[in-house]
């Protein structure tokens, strides 16, 4: 047999070996693919999720196999396997990324935030979401280090740098605060959560509801469908009010400045039966107190409960609305009026005698017009 067929079938033979098997394999994972899609069941989806990388992985394992099976030696195998094994992270890096993203999706969809009582789910959410993104971030971070890692080059320049590890991690610090201090108030806000996906707050005097949070902002969705991007570090190093915190119920007021004259047991009787009648209200509490007052009014405060924050206003406008109609029907003597009284004919001459009167009984002797005391 001549040797140049030899040396030939030395490198033909493991390569074409590799190859079929890997044309195999890629047309198996990708049919699996195809065929799993736009089912829902879990096999399905976690078919879906591993094999994609698997028909790019196993390909490249097989052709590194190929090589050692060759007569390749020296920079020219040492360069090939380098790239093959780049590869190969790579491809590993993307099914951990996909399987962190699909255990994600299976625990979002088995805790649904589209219920009444979502206080659990809300939370169960948050944590998957920003720990997931942390995560995924840690993942590629990893992949991108052992890809680097792998060149001499970045290998000596690491050298250089643990040299100086003191002065270089003092300014990378200094530099990487901003991200790192997100990275930190993710964690923290996964852990113990002041903010949830869906809670209501108040931001710089905005209300609005926690729309999305990611692994360095928090989108607020305001009331007028604004969106508020804030810092995750803003809501771990600033005060802010969380409505739905423990509880989505919450109490609302409605005040009414009314004349001392206003019927209180009518105006308790009207509010409950306006209550009890508005689905609205939760049935926890229907209040009327008198909770000010001045010269002329009192301040009623209508104290209502809901089931959330949401409902609470649309309650406090409704029950506005109607006490001021019922008032306004019933006892318009309790609304509040500027009062006059109106003098007779004969009063404004007694009203006048009576000013000079005082205007001379008050002036001070000897006035600056001289005219009292001359003759």
């Amino acid at each position: 047999m001549p040797a140049d067929w030899i040396e030939i079938r030395a490198y033909a033979i493991p390569l074409a070996a590799s190859a079929l098997a890997g044309v195999i394999v890629w047309s198996l994972m990708w049919w699996l693919f195809r065929r799993m899609q736009g089912r829902d069941y879990r096999r399905a989806r976690i078919i879906r999720v591993v094999t994609l990388p698997l028909a790019f992985i196993l390909p490249l394992l097989f052709l590194m196999l190929a090589t050692e099976a060759t007569p390749l030696e020296g920079r020219a195998l040492l360069a090939l396997q380098h790239l093959l094994h780049v590869g190969i992270v790579g491809c590993v890096t993307w099914l951990l990324v996909r399987s962190v993203a699909a255990g994600e999706s299976a625990i979002l969809r088995s805790h649904p935030m589209e219920v009444a009582d979502n206080l659990a789910a809300r939370r169960i959410q948050t944590q998957t979401r920003v720990l997931s993104r942390v995560l995924m971030w840690a993942i590629i971070l990893v992949g991108i280090s052992v890809v680097l890692l792998t060149f001499d080059q970045v290998r000596q320049v690491g050298k250089t740098l643990l040299a100086s590890a003191g002065i270089i991690g003092l300014v990378a610090g200094i530099a990487a605060k901003p991200v790192f201090g997100n990275l930190i108030a993710g964690l923290q806000i996964a852990l113990t959560q002041p903010i949830r996906l869906d809670d209501v707050v108040i931001v710089e005097g905005e209300w609005g509801r926690i729309e999305e949070i990611g692994s360095s902002y928090v989108v607020v969705r305001i009331w007028d469908e604004r969106r508020m991007v804030v810092p995750l570090s803003w809501f771990i190093e600033n005060p802010f009010q969380n409505w739905t915190r423990n509880s989505a119920d919450l109490l609302g007021t409605a005040f009414l400045w009314l004349d001392y004259r206003a019927p209180l047991p009518q105006l308790r009787v009207e509010l409950e039966r306006i209550c009890g009648s508005e689905p609205l209200w939760d049935g926890r509490v229907c209040v009327t107190q008198i909770t000010d007052s001045s010269e002329n009014t009192i301040q009623v405060r209508l104290l209502v409960s809901a089931r959330n924050s949401g409902d609470a206003f649309d309650l406090r406008c409704v029950v506005r609305e109607r006490m001021l109609d019922f008032l306004m029907r019933e006892h318009p003597y309790a609304l509040p009026r500027l009062r006059a009284e109106i003098l007779s004919e004969a009063a404004p001459a007694l009203a006048r005698t009576s000013v000079s009167v005082e205007a001379g009984a008050v002036r001070s002797p000897g006035a600056e017009d001289g005219v009292q005391g001359a003759g």
